[in-house]
């Protein structure tokens, strides 16, 4: 039985300026729960936004107090960030990634958003027809629509019947050849899916984007939580899987948000290849009268012009993160696997009661639990299920908003609670009972 009708629905859709809620963006998924919670009493399993649900890291708050209390704040922050957290980030890239990146190359941005901002915009100024972007979907939405605000035009496709090395490598060389793509985006895990891109796979990406001279932005956003590997021992293998491996032409995202929960202090890095942080533009010096060093030019005259540089307390609270990361002092993995547990017992229920994985598989292996899943049932298309899920208490968003071909929704982990597991038991009873399979 249905928890809430489809007029009490409707009714949160139109309070909340909600058009079409079966197409709805993630944010109006969480005004119209947030509606409906609050007019019934009735609560949401939350399945919606990505936002962290572990408490913030403590040695990163103590951090930030004493630089607070050191009275920083009252100076502007150099906009290519503080001398501290850039040594840091460089040194947790060579612990957990075994890659060479100098501080120089390590940037802090307003988040991870802020920078793919800023990318979009130097990766498709910097050569002269070369202003594409390519998405390897699925993948997060919100940075398609960065590029619509920017007016940068994409390609994208569904990696899904592409995987594997022998299938990925001439759909991408399709895509390339046609000589105007400027970068290559995909988030590693992956958001929505929770696939992981192989090793195999990547050198493809690498090989490829060197050969025709495109950026691969790869969002590290859920870094080393793809929790079938032991990644949490700095300067030990096995280390994180990455594109920088197999080529000189990367950007990598690290946002605070997801591994240290400190989401609401809007902290990332983007750590550049040095060959590609040295390189010189002339599209870009002409365009910004600057030296036209791509690195310099990306910082100084793109993000600085956005953000004006970061919260100067905020880089010395991930500084602290990320050394004493390095040195073994937290284990950020093992602090972030009760997403890997909330993931398998809420699998477990829905699969007990009708539905499918939609991607559940890498090329090698079973897909990962972790910080999302994905979910399918019977031929409903993902904008059907996202709706009938409503009514049931129980909100998500649809796969067709990631660039997904396939049908279903995307599931975030991140705000089940103890007490909500034998709740959702008891609504997916009820959803399979209203909705028997033939």
């Amino acid at each position: 039985m249905k928890l809430f009708s489809e007029a009490l629905v409707a009714e949160a859709c139109r309070a909340q300026s909600v058009a079409d809620l079966s197409r709805a963006t993630i944010g109006e998924v969480l005004l119209v729960a947030q509606d409906l919670e609050q007019t019934t009493g009735i609560p949401f399993i939350r399945m919606d936004q990505g936002s962290p649900g572990l408490p913030i890291n403590a040695c990163g708050v103590a951090a930030e107090k004493r630089a607070l209390d050191s009275g920083i704040g009252s100076q502007y922050p150099a906009a290519a960030g503080v001398p501290e957290l850039k040594e840091a980030a460089s040194r947790f890239v060579k612990a957990f990634i075994d890659v060479d990146v100098t501080p120089r190359s390590c940037v802090p941005t307003t988040g991870s958003v802020a920078g793919s901002f800023g990318s979009f915009i130097a990766c498709t100024q910097r050569i002269p027809g070369k202003d594409k972007v390519l998405f390897i979907d699925p993948g997060f939405p919100i940075q398609k629509s960065q590029l619509r605000v920017l007016g940068i035009d994409w390609y994208e496709f569904d990696i899904h019947p592409y995987r594997g090395a022998d299938r990925l490598a001439p759909k991408l060389e399709e895509m390339l050849s046609r000589g105007d793509v400027a970068a290559i985006v995909y988030s590693n895990p992956n958001n929505p899916a929770w696939i992981c891109l192989e090793e195999d796979e990547l050198a493809v990406i690498g090989n490829l984007a060197t050969r025709y001279d495109v950026v691969v932005m790869e969002d590290l956003a859920y870094f080393c939580m793809d929790y079938r590997r032991d990644l949490g021992h700095p300067f030990e293998a096995p280390f994180l899987p990455t594109v920088a491996r197999y080529t000189d032409n990367y950007i990598l995202m690290l946002s605070a948000s997801k591994i240290f929960s400190y989401a609401g202090q809007r902290i990332a890095l983007t750590c550049i290849s040095d060959a590609l942080y040295e390189r010189q533009y002339p599209a870009l010096a002409g365009r910004y009268h600057d030296t036209g060093i791509f690195g310099v030019t990306l910082t100084a005259s793109i993000l600085y012009m956005i953000t004006s540089g970061c919260t100067a307390t905020t880089q010395y609270a991930y500084a602290e993160m990320l050394n004493r990361s390095c040195e073994g002092r937290i284990n950020f993995v093992e602090d972030t696997r009760e997403y890997e547990r909330r993931a398998r017992r809420m699998k477990d229920i829905f699969v007990s009661h009708g539905f499918d994985i939609v991607y559940d598989r890498d090329v090698t292996q079973a897909v990962g639990d972790g910080f999302f899943f994905t979910l399918g049932y019977g031929d409903m298309t993902g904008e059907q299920l996202l709706l009938e899920l409503m009514y049931y208490g129980v909100s998500s968003i649809s796969l067709s908003t990631t660039g997904s071909l396939r049908r279903g929704v995307r599931a975030c982990v991140s705000r089940m609670r103890e007490e909500l597991y034998p709740v959702l038991e008891e609504r997916m009873a009820a959803f399979e009972a209203d909705h028997p399979k033939v």
